[in-house]
C-alpha cells in the first residue's frame, strides 16, 4: 500500500473562511488543501481530500478506505486505500455514531482535528463520539491544525511498506 493520508472535512467546512472567522479563521478549505498536498508532497506521502456536508457520504467514504461501501465493486482497484485518515467531522463529532462506527470498522488508525478549541465553547462541543477511537486530538490551532495532523501522520503512524 502506498503512503497516502485522507483527509476529510464534514458539515459546514466548505464555508472556512467565511463562516464566523473570529471562531474559524479567514483561511479557506481550498487553501488548505492546497497546503495539504504541497506538505503531503515534501513528507513523501500522498494525500487525498474530501468534504461532504452529508453524514452518509463520510460513511461511504470511509469504509471506501478499507475496499468496502456500497461504490466499491470487487473489480475496482485499491486506489481509495490509505493508511491514515484525518478527519474534522465538525458538528458530527458530537452527533454521529455512524461516523464513529465507520471508522472503527475499518481500523485505520485516525487523527480527530478541530479549527477550534472545542473545550472553549458551548458545553454540548466538548463531547466527541471520535476521540477515544483516535490516535491522537488536534483542536484549537486554527488552520495550522491542519499542517500538524499532516505531519503527525507521516512520521508518526505506521505506514504499511515501510
Amino acid at each position: 500500500m502506498s503512503r497516502r493520508i485522507l483527509l476529510i472535512n464534514g458539515p459546514n467546512l466548505n464555508l472556512l473562511g467565511k463562516r464566523e472567522p473570529h471562531i474559524y479563521g479567514s483561511t479557506t478549505l481550498e487553501d488548505i488543501e492546497t497546503q495539504a498536498r504541497q506538505q503531503a508532497h515534501e513528507l513523501g506521502v500522498e494525500i487525498d481530500t474530501f468534504q461532504s456536508n452529508h453524514e452518509g457520504a463520510i460513511v461511504d467514504r470511509i469504509q471506501e478506505t478499507a475496499g468496502w461501501g456500497p461504490n466499491v465493486r470487487e473489480t475496482d482497484t485499491p486506489g481509495k486505500r490509505v493508511s491514515a485518515i484525518i478527519i474534522n467531522a465538525g458538528a458530527l463529532t458530537h452527533t454521529s455514531v455512524a461516523v464513529r462506527d465507520a471508522l472503527a470498522a475499518v481500523a485505520i488508525p485516525f487523527v480527530e482535528l478541530h479549527v477550534s478549541n472545542v473545550h472553549a465553547r458551548e458545553t454540548f462541543r466538548a463531547h466527541s463520539y471520535l476521540s477515544d477511537k483516535a490516535v491522537a486530538v488536534i483542536c484549537g490551532m486554527g488552520a495550522y491544525g491542519y499542517s500538524a495532523a499532516i505531519k503527525f501522520a507521516a512520521k508518526h503512524l505506521k505506514i504499511e511498506g515501510e
